[in-house]
């Protein structure tokens, strides 16, 4: 185990000096290839694991050492292997063996020594420390909801009867939810399909079925075939609230990876036309659509300014985002951005929306998304809009076969619970 505690290690350092998980991760997998899928399946768990509840493990870490340490890797193992005595079911003495084993991927003699003398008194202090670290969160909200205080402090000042809930949502483990392809079955059919196969799952609206345990692609019944994608629940409302209709030119911007693309397609006869600005991530649409036997005209371009000769009756402006709202998913972003970032991306939505505006036709309707939970990249965006464009206006949202639970979707936001993730949507149509 102690080498899925390295290239747990390995990500984890990379992650804290800036980098997205999605790029650490595989590269530090790379390093090993004679890897077990065991051991790279556990190495993610910690490295996720770990990142998840940064804000706690390195509060103990702070405790244990008497100044920080330079040496980043180690700092990583340490970080890593707390979580695993915090939160995993390994045997206390196991974690902090194969920990030391793990360091000997750092160069400094004194690191194994460093790291069996700060996990050994973490084990023997540990009833102390706890006690410590908690009398701590009462002052420190970074300790105990492992987030930035930043991001705690604008969720208790937009979310004010919520905002605890979002946060612990977000440290929770996402759901692993299947989109059934309609032309092919249907989620009641596949859900009895599913169980044929004792694979528990259940149904959530018309589409989605929720799986009670994630299990690999490759393991899902008809997923190769394109009888099902994955996609949350709350991303596959898209299509119903855009309010498309057979034979309607449609534009998705900023398709990428095409879940929504693929959603459209499965349930109506247009003509659509799938934007992004990321040559790689257009042929990751591609290749969906492929596995879907589906087809799109595939565009190249930046929807800030992407120009085209043909007006389009439906819009689906996906755009990009602090992705606030899918961090459980995403459990380095929470570290990674900065509060600074809200105003840069809310600048680039502005662009993007005001420019896809311009290629909708007269009465024609667009569907703003994001998958953000901050108020200046969703309703405030959307307000200020409305002010400069007087051909717009905001329809309510058709939310008719969404399920009972999918609560608080004031102005089209939906918080993050155990079904979905928290997206915006804002329906506009241009005046006829």
């Amino acid at each position: 185990m102690y080498i899925s505690q390295q290239i747990a290690a390995i990500a984890v350092s990379q992650v804290l000096s800036g980098r997205n998980l999605t790029l650490a991760l595989p590269d530090a997998l790379k390093s090993y290839p004679s890897a077990t899928p065991q051991q790279r399946g556990a190495a993610a768990d910690l490295s996720y694991g770990t990142l998840r509840f940064y804000g706690e493990v390195n509060a103990y870490l702070v405790k244990l050492l008497e100044k920080p340490l330079t040496n980043e890797y180690i700092t990583a193992l340490l970080l890593v292997a707390i979580y695993q005595l915090l939160h995993d079911k390994a045997d206390d003495f196991t974690v902090v063996n194969q920990a030391v084993q793990a360091a000997s991927y750092a160069k400094p003699r004194w690191a194994k020594g460093l790291v069996n003398g700060v996990l050994r008194n973490f084990l023997r202090q540990k009833d102390g420390l706890s006690q410590q670290v908690k009398a701590d969160t009462k002052s420190n909200e970074v300790t105990l909801y492992s987030y930035p205080q930043w991001w705690i402090n604008k969720l208790k000042n937009q979310y004010p009867a919520s905002w605890q809930s979002i946060l612990t949502t977000g440290n929770a483990h996402p759901p692993m939810t299947l989109r059934v392809n309609a032309q092919k079955t249907s989620a009641k059919e596949y859900v009895q399909l599913l169980a044929r196969q004792d694979i528990m799952a259940s149904q959530v609206g018309e589409y989605a079925v929720i799986l009670e345990q994630p299990i690999s692609v490759d393991k899902i019944p008809g997923f190769t075939d394109g009888v099902v994608s994955v996609q949350d629940y709350g991303a596959q409302l898209a299509p119903n609230l855009l309010d498309v209709q057979a034979g309607m030119t449609v534009l998705d911007a900023c398709c990428a990876p095409g879940g929504k693309t693929g959603h459209i397609l499965e349930l109506y006869e247009t003509k659509l036309t799938a934007l992004d600005n990321d040559a790689s991530r257009l042929e990751r649409v591609k290749s969906n659509l492929n596995r879907l036997n589906l087809n799109a005209n595939l565009q190249l371009g930046d929807a800030a300014n992407w120009q085209s000769s043909q007006a389009f009756e439906r819009i689906l402006a996906d755009v990009p985002c602090t992705a606030s709202g899918i961090v459980r998913r995403h459990v380095d972003i929470k570290w990674l951005r900065r509060e600074s970032d809200i105003a840069f991306f809310a600048a680039q939505q502005a662009l993007i929306l005001a420019n896809l505006w311009q290629l909708l036709a007269k009465g024609g309707k667009l569907l703003y998304v994001t998958c953000s939970i901050f108020n200046e990249e969703n309703q405030q965006q959307i307000d200020a809009f409305l002010l400069k464009n007087h051909d717009a206006t905001q329809l309510p949202l058709n939310l008719t076969n969404v399920h009972h639970q999918t609560i608080h979707r004031t102005h089209g936001q939906l918080i993050p619970n155990s079904l979905h993730d928290g997206l915006f949507y804002a329906l506009l149509q241009k005046t006829a």
